[in-house]
């Protein structure tokens, strides 16, 4: 706020202004708006002398007073500047820490599902050797038992087809 250093410039300025004046009556001439000039240097007298405690005790404490509020009024916003900076710094950061915090967990997530196809890669590729490996022996065995059964049965079908040709033939073959 600004004030002006110099107050009794302005009370001068009025006195020379109302010295200066021209008189003024009514119509009727009976009003006289121009004070007699010993009354008006008595009254501008009266007014200087008051002004110096008036200044003292009203207008500076006021003034001072008016500019303490102005000057709370700037601190408080530049506080409130200063916070506003630091809550947008610090919710940065939180945004940062989230981010990086959501980034490792999707790293962590990769590394684990690729562990988990890894191992599911490697227990269905055993499961498969085993599978292969009970099919093998199960060829072995039906192999095995296919020729058992081939050769049992070329020993039991000799006596038959005798036993048949013997038959067609009416006579024994041997």
């Amino acid at each position: 706020m600004h004030r002006d250093p110099r107050p009794g410039l302005l009370a001068a300025a009025l006195a020379v202004l109302s010295l200066t004046a021209g008189t003024a009556s009514a119509s009727e001439g009976a009003i006289v708006l121009w004070p007699d000039p010993p009354m008006l240097l008595i009254m501008i007298v009266l007014f200087a002398l008051l002004l110096v405690p008036l200044n003292t005790l009203l207008f500076r404490p006021l003034l001072r007073t008016l500019d303490l509020r102005v000057e709370r009024t700037l601190g408080t916003r530049a506080r409130a500047e200063k916070l506003g900076a630091s809550a947008d710094e610090i919710l940065a950061r939180y945004e940062q820490a989230v981010s990086d915090v959501r980034a490792e967990a999707e790293q962590t997530r990769r590394t684990e599902l690729a562990g988990a196809r890894s191992e599911t890669s490697a227990r269905t590729a055993q499961t498969r050797a085993e599978a292969e490996q009970q099919i093998e022996r199960a060829r072995r065995e039906v192999a095995s038992a296919l020729s058992e059964a081939r050769t049992r049965l070329r020993a039991e079908v000799e006596p038959l087809a005798r036993e048949a040709a013997s038959r067609v033939l009416g006579r024994v073959v041997s």
